[in-house]
């Protein structure tokens, strides 16, 4: 009879990689928006160079043009709130676009005399909103901002939007014009955070290693694991933090992550301070089976730079990120 071959212990290799690149900045900085306009009657007579002034709009033609600059900027503003991080610098400028266009019809009209103040309070804060939004451009490309319902946060900070509904009530009292420009929440910044090693999106785990990861930053981080064209795994690590992802498919895998403050869930990325990177070696989990061993290795990757850290990560656009 012959008796049965049993498998000896484990073998298990442990590998470390850390970075080398310096560390991300300690706070955000949300730049402030300058903004300019002329608010209330100006009792001008005459357009530019001398021109005569435009002819005195009936309520029904006024109110047809209030509504025809009322829908690009609502469809604006709705598009630029739903904006993550992924080309939120061309969506910006597309509603600043946008909206110039319809400021600008609205400060070329002559408004019925009764409603003359009213108009021109309602077109001048909506010229500082509007270059409190283009101020704010600077910021999203530095990417201290990084959402479009951030940019919006960060114009009400600074006072420029709260302005524009009063000044469009005042208004549409006068003669229930729809002034409502303003479509979207805006809320107040926030510093939202999800728990250390919250698996924002995971395949099974059925194998028998492990990656650590290691975030000695002063910001909290999301970690995607790319295996092939597949976003295998997205997991949530404070910063000063460690977590170790258990039982990782054997495959090579590209690790990503990004890095900020205020995580927006329904956005998928943080709202301030972000900056986003690979890092720079793939990590590869294989299983080996023998007559008598299992073999696999365990991974450590370390976020932050550390002296003598072998992989530099490579800084990637926002667009470049597998959300």
């Amino acid at each position: 009879m012959t008796t049965p071959r049993l498998l000896s212990c484990a073998v298990v290799t442990m590998l470390t990689l850390s970075a080398c690149t310096s560390g991300v900045p300690d706070e955000p900085v949300v730049g402030p928006a300058s903004a300019s306009g002329v608010v209330g009657e100006t009792g001008e007579t005459a357009g530019p160079s001398g021109t005569p002034a435009p002819a005195e709009l009936t309520t029904e033609d006024y109110r047809a043009e209030l509504d025809k600059a009322r829908g690009p900027i609502r469809d604006a503003l709705k598009k630029l709130n739903a904006t993550g991080g992924k080309g939120l610098d061309k969506r910006l400028e597309q509603t600043v676009s946008a909206m110039e266009d319809a400021v600008a019809g609205l400060e070329a009209l002559a408004p019925p005399s009764e409603v003359k103040i009213e108009h021109g309070n309602y077109v001048g804060t909506l010229r500082q909103f509007l270059s409190a939004l283009s101020a704010a451009q600077e910021d999203v490309r530095a990417q201290d901002v990084c959402t479009g319902p951030a940019v919006l946060t960060g114009v009400e900070e600074i006072g420029q939007l709260s302005p524009v509904r009063k000044s469009a009530a005042a208004l549409a009292e006068r003669g229930d014009y729809r002034t409502d420009v303003i479509p979207v929440k805006v809320t107040e910044e926030r510093s939202r955070r999800l728990s250390n090693g919250k698996y924002i999106r995971s395949e099974g785990r059925p194998g028998r290693a492990y990656l650590e990861l290691k975030n000695g930053n002063k910001q909290d981080a999301v970690v995607v694991l790319v295996r092939g064209k597949k976003k295998a795994i997205r997991v949530y690590v404070r910063k000063k933090s460690k977590f170790r992802i258990q039982g990782v498919r054997d495959g090579s895998y590209k690790v990503y992550y990004t890095l900020g403050s205020d995580w927006d869930s329904r956005a998928g990325s943080f709202t301030r301070s972000c900056t986003f990177e690979q890092f720079g070696k793939s990590v590869r989990f294989k299983t080996v089976y023998t007559a008598t061993q299992i073999r696999w290795t365990d991974w450590t990757i370390t976020l932050n730079a550390v002296a003598g850290g072998t992989v530099p990560p490579k800084r990637i656009k926002p667009g470049d990120f597998p959300g």
